[in-house]
């Protein structure tokens, strides 16, 4: 299963110029946040594929428009044939009571709010995030620090990939497209990447 991956900024070569051959072979969209609703709503009117997404710290304009066509995962583990996929989305709360902004301890109570479907699903195959998780591909500035429990919960369900984006490729000499925590695959999605998820 091939999945496009997304984050942060718009692609002009994917959305300017929008040629459906760049689409082919492609299974899955997953937008890890920070895009605007248009640009999502783009892909699911024109791609045959579901278009998942979880919420980035400047998308406070979902609650009144959400992107349409799209599916959210925030909180939720999807599956799409066969793989199960955790959406959990946010960064690092950087202004006090700001939308899609969260404490470490508020990040840590979400995911255990999600013991249930957790336990019921055995785990998950890929998580979704915005933000980074504690030492892999996040910065020491607050609002790009990744979230420890994030880390926790990789480490403790070894999932195939972890998605994020948030830390664009611009903002440090050390952006790496790729990295590996365990055994799971670290993936920033800034703009857009291709990920292949083997066959069940």
């Amino acid at each position: 299963m091939n999945i496009m991956v997304l984050a942060d900024s718009e692609s002009k070569a994917l959305y300017d110029f929008y040629d459906p051959k760049r689409m082919e072979g492609i299974d899955l969209i997953i937008s890890c946040g920070d895009l605007k609703a248009e640009y999502l709503s783009f892909f699911a009117t024109l791609c045959p594929v579901p278009v998942l997404y979880v919420m980035g710290n400047h998308d406070t304009r979902y609650d009144k428009k959400p992107p349409e066509g799209c599916i959210c995962i925030e909180d939720e583990i999807y599956v799409h044939n066969g793989v199960r996929i955790l959406g959990l989305g946010g960064s690092r709360e950087y202004i006090p009571g700001a939308r899609n902004q969260y404490t470490e301890q508020q990040m840590t109570r979400r995911i255990r709010k999600l013991r249930r479907k957790l336990r019921r699903q055995k785990g998950f195959d890929i998580l979704v995030a915005h933000a980074p998780a504690a030492g892999v591909n996040d910065l020491d500035d607050l609002p790009h620090k990744g979230f420890q429990a994030l880390r926790d919960l990789i480490e403790k369900y070894e999932p195939r990939f972890f998605l994020h984006g948030h830390v664009h490729a611009n903002y440090s000499r050390g952006f790496k497209r790729e990295d590996v925590l365990g055994k799971t695959t670290v993936v920033n999605a800034y703009e857009y990447y291709v990920i292949h998820y083997p066959d069940q």
